[in-house]
């Protein structure tokens, strides 16, 4: 059925959906193409459920004691220390250039999207002012980039409608036309979405206090210069994830064999074929709700946030290292974002500080957070695959405890030397041990024309 405010081919997939592009008075039309790489009826593999004889725990969930060796970070200190505006937030991105929100110098707007270069460790402004101008309730939501495209998310902050723009991109400025990829209402969520190299992804999906919760939610892509998107995944129901970048893939969780119940299928796919080939994948068992899933070298690394009545192994809380064979390095502490890592290595974010887990050598070390930002938390600015690790931190004054800048740390991701410190600590290191929870805000930036023909969902 055509939905409220949509074209007929936003759910059934025919047709042309037609979308703006513009800056200035200058405009571009894409579209999206007919039909959809892997449907909701596509095959998928078995549901892993295995017990707990198949895990390999870094820490003995039931004792807290060490199964891994406790060793000293054998990455030494930053690459890199650099200190940026307070109220700056960076988005994990896999180039040099990182995409960021920061606060606007006056209320229209009040969030500005930057990016930030981790080469030269300089915050620059990229979008200034909205899209839409003249109504003072549009906010830039969200941002990301790679180092050839940007993509920014502006939403009405009274009626929750949003819209969905890309542009080229290149040393920390828009290069080009600015193109309007979707728009949608507020049955809609926001879009999760990547960039990495000339492509976009996005999943539009519907809103869980919408009006449209029964629909489909469906992943798209599109390349910059493109006249036309493409339906790469659809989901039977919402994505479980956000997509994330790994290498040359891009994990999503969609719903699978929805006649048989509610199951996630973990799955990569391959970015140079625009998602056509399916790398990898792996099925939770039933009712199993990932909250993040990427695939590093040959491996998913996933965590789940709650424990379930069944599932077995992955039916528990904790970030799994693994595949489909059932065999899984398990980290048994809440997860709270996205992992990275490179070879052997995973670094896993826990509530103040971060696991960085060699599978290799069976040996894990504590990274601490930025001096003084436990109330405001430390985040990744890496996800996936990466040759550095970036981290970012609200830090505080000393003297009056109010948040006085934002630093930002790199470091260079190796595998561990197999050699356990002198000073060995048991797995009470301290990264959980703060009281305070940890969270981030969520905005984004644009230049261009708005139009009315844009991609919809509502």
């Amino acid at each position: 059925m055509p939905q409220e405010g949509m074209t007929r081919h936003a759910l059934t997939r025919r047709g042309l959906f037609r979308a703006s592009a513009a800056t200035g008075l200058a405009a571009a039309v894409v579209g999206v193409a007919a039909g959809c790489s892997h449907g909701s009826d596509e095959v998928t593999s078995e549901p892993v459920v295995v017990d707990t004889s198949k895990a390999t725990y870094v820490i003995d969930p039931n004792t807290n004691e060490s199964n891994f060796s406790s060793v000293d970070l054998w990455w030494g200190d930053p690459v890199a220390t650099y200190d940026i505006a307070a109220g700056t937030v960076l988005r994990p991105g896999e180039g040099d250039w990182i995409a960021a929100t920061s606060v606007g110098t006056t209320t229209s707007p009040v969030v500005k999207g930057a990016a930030f270069s981790v080469s030269a460790g300089t915050l620059v402004d990229v979008i200034t002012q909205t899209v839409t101008t003249g109504n003072p309730n549009i906010a830039i939501y969200d941002v990301r980039c790679s180092d050839e495209a940007y993509a920014w998310v502006e939403m009405n902050l009274l009626d929750k409608s949003w819209k969905l723009y890309a542009a080229p991109f290149s040393g920390g400025a828009i290069t080009g036309t600015s193109s309007t990829l979707w728009k949608a209402n507020k049955n809609w969520d926001p879009p999760r979405f990547v960039v990495t190299g000339k492509r976009v992804i996005w999943q539009v999906m519907p809103s869980t206090s919408g009006t449209k919760t029964t629909e489909h939610s469906f992943c798209y892509l599109w390349k910059l210069g493109g006249s036309e998107a493409t339906a790469v995944v659809e989901s039977p129901g919402r994505f479980a994830t956000s997509p994330e970048l790994s290498g040359d893939t891009v994990t999503l969780c969609p719903r699978v064999r929805a006649d048989q119940g509610v199951f996630y299928g973990i799955t990569a796919y391959s970015i140079a074929s625009d998602l056509e080939e399916v790398v990898d994948q792996l099925v939770l068992p039933q009712t199993v709700v990932p909250m993040r899933a990427v695939r590093i070298g040959d491996k998913f690394a996933f965590s789940i946030e709650a424990s379930y009545s069944s599932g077995g192994l992955l039916g528990t809380m904790g970030t799994y290292i693994g595949t489909s064979e059932g065999k899984f390095v398990v980290l048994s502490r809440e997860p709270y974002a996205e992992v990275a890592g490179a070879d052997d290595v995973y670094i896993i974010k826990s509530k103040s500080s971060y696991f960085v887990v060699d599978t290799k050598n069976e040996q894990y070390a504590v990274l601490a957070p930025v001096n003084r930002s436990v109330d405001y938390g430390d985040f990744p600015a890496r996800d996936g695959e990466c040759d550095t690790f970036v981290t970012f931190g609200t830090v505080k004054s000393p003297d009056t405890g109010y948040p006085v800048g934002v630093q930002v740390r790199e470091y260079a991701v190796s595998v561990g030397t197999g050699e356990e410190s002198s000073d060995d600590e048991d797995s009470s290191d301290g990264s959980d041990s703060a009281t305070d929870t940890a969270g981030s805000s969520n905005a984004s930036g644009t230049d261009g024309a708005d139009t009315d023909s844009a991609n919809t969902a509502e």
